[in-house]
């Protein structure tokens, strides 16, 4: 299948709500709550409590929470003033109690009541430490700790509506890489491309623009490098590393380096040892590989060709309802890739006049990687 054609199945491929959030899902975390030996988990707006009820719940000084208790029913929590709109949300057709406070009432202290007796309760990792201190004076008699552990193990091994948001993702995100020849052109600046790259991604069916980094000549050598007013010149390499969120929740990232015109034979030299990376990382991706083997598949090519100082960072990052979650591809991370796990890989080399990155998002399959992004990386030169 060519991407066009991978594009247009992917549109048609429309993955529902209930796939992607469904209803069990509050019995599985129930049971890794048990599991963690804690009373109960509460989760504030944010990935946690939209990966358990497919609810994005507006974040705010008012408390919005989902109360998962190991030995009881879960509850969602909500101002009264935004009943409405959980019940309308995926979370109304979950079969879930939906609690509302007023104006004049205690949220803490109603969620207290409920979990009267318990000793230990997991909170957010997004929750403001405001509300975590509010919900520990309500607690007294309560340990907090951080909920991302909890939820971690299910959030990490994607389901197969999950995979299929990521590749819709990934689509969307190649038809962006796709025009960025058009707006890349000397006499341009780092900034007029970004905005225009901006109005692509939601052109091409992100409900948000997550970045954009368009890092030109020496800029390209700071691998979180913001839009600048800097004029891109010809014979300059570009890293263009672009991302954002579908109406599904799920995330797009994807780098490509462009060049304006003909770049210096030094940068062809490393760009070419990073193609070979990139592409020993993800030929070593399968189940029960480390990611700190990923890591160093990419790592050791790039060593042995000389450039291994120029590679600044981790080569990757699990991928979902955030942009950076586990797990992490990086030297020390020792758990054993398994089916379902999504991440990117993005080796980069970056010696100082300039820079490059290559990323894509894989799937760990039963035999390997699945990528979810399909356009070429080789290097595109630019007549512009």
């Amino acid at each position: 299948m060519d991407n066009d054609a991978r594009d247009s199945a992917a549109s048609e491929n429309v993955v529902t709500t209930t796939a992607l959030y469904p209803p069990e899902r509050i019995t599985r975390v129930r049971e890794a709550v048990g599991r963690a030996g804690l009373d109960a988990v509460v989760l504030t707006p944010g990935p946690d409590l939209r990966y358990v009820t497919g609810y994005d719940a507006h974040l705010s000084e008012r408390l919005t929470c989902l109360v998962v208790p190991a030995q009881d029913e879960a509850f969602l929590v909500t101002p009264r003033l935004e009943l409405a709109v959980a019940e309308a949300s995926p979370a109304g057709g979950l079969g879930l109690e939906i609690t509302s406070w007023q104006e004049t009432e205690d949220p803490f202290a109603l969620v207290a009541a409920r979990l009267a007796g318990a000793a230990r309760v997991a909170v957010a990792d997004h929750m403001w430490a405001a509300m975590a201190f509010r919900l520990r004076d309500a607690l007294p008699g309560a340990a907090l700790t951080a909920a991302g552990g909890v939820l971690r193990e299910l959030r990490m091994r994607k389901s197969g509506a999950e995979i299929e948001a990521l590749r819709q993702a990934g689509a969307a995100i190649d038809r962006v890489h796709r025009i960025v020849p058009q707006l890349l052109k000397a006499g341009r600046t780092e900034a007029e491309v970004g905005r225009d790259i901006a109005e692509a991604i939601l052109a091409e069916g992100h409900v948000s623009v997550d970045f954009t980094i368009v890092g030109s000549g020496p800029n390209g050598a700071s691998p979180h490098h913001e839009l600048s007013d800097r004029v891109i010149g010809r014979g300059e390499p570009v890293v263009v590393d672009i991302g954002g969120t579908m109406p599904s929740g799920y995330c797009s990232d994807s780098t490509r380096v462009y060049s304006v015109g003909q770049p210096p034979q030094d940068f062809l030299d490393y760009y070419a040892v990073l193609r070979d990376a990139q592409e020993a990382a993800v030929e070593a991706v399968r189940p029960g590989v480390t990611p700190e083997a990923v890591d160093a598949a990419a790592r050791d090519v790039i060593a042995a060709a000389g450039y291994g100082e120029y590679f600044l960072h981790r080569t990757g990052h699990g991928i979902g309802l955030e942009t950076h979650e586990h797990p992490y591809i990086v030297e020390g991370n020792t758990e054993p890739l398994a089916e379902g796990m999504a991440f990117s890989i993005e080796p980069g080399i970056y010696p100082g006049a300039h820079g490059a990155r290559i990323e894509d998002i894989v799937v760990c399959t039963g035999t390997g990687a699945d990528r979810m992004n399909l356009t070429p990386r080789d290097l595109v030169v630019i007549d512009g």
